[in-house]
């Protein structure tokens, strides 16, 4: 079994969804019996730039179209967290020892009725809109800090 340090981080961008009311677009994922929430996140594909890899990801777990959503900002620094060593080669096929993310802050511009993630790739069982301040203690515990994170990324645009 290789390392964990010997490992390198998956390239991946994740995006906080904002409403109207300045509320966070979180699912619980489908694969997982934890009561977690999480934002929306996934792979950056080969050749892909991480704006498109963003609108690609949100439109694979949401459902939502590129026509309800308007990019805000995007974090200044890349964003890491680490597996825990228990699930070290035993998702994503042993290839990664966590991920290095680059995120955006979005407004969703639709309605709830735009929202579908009955997707052909369902990653999430259920989704609902969080307060910000409320996403760390929401997230899986190895996933705390890098929320944190992305709170204090975009704490200027969600008036923190």
């Amino acid at each position: 079994m290789t390392a964990k340090a010997d490992l390198p981080y998956r390239p991946c961008v994740g995006v906080m969804l904002l409403n109207r009311e300045g509320k966070v677009l979180v699912g619980q994922r489908i694969d997982s019996t934890l009561e977690a929430w999480q934002m929306p996140q996934g792979g950056i594909d080969e050749g892909e730039d991480a704006e498109a890899a963003a609108f690609r990801e949100l439109g694979e777990e949401t459902g939502i179209a590129p026509a309800h959503l308007e990019i805000v900002a995007r974090a200044g620094r890349m964003l890491r967290y680490d597996l825990p060593d228990d699930l070290i080669g035993k998702i994503w096929k042993g290839r990664w020892r966590g991920q290095d993310q680059i995120w955006f802050l979005m407004r969703f511009t639709g309605e709830d009725a735009d929202i579908d993630i009955a997707t052909p790739h369902q990653e999430f069982r259920a989704w609902k809109w969080a307060d910000p301040a409320e996403l760390p203690a929401m997230i899986v515990p190895f996933k705390k800090r890098l929320y944190e994170d992305v709170l204090a990324e975009f704490a200027d645009e969600l008036g923190l």
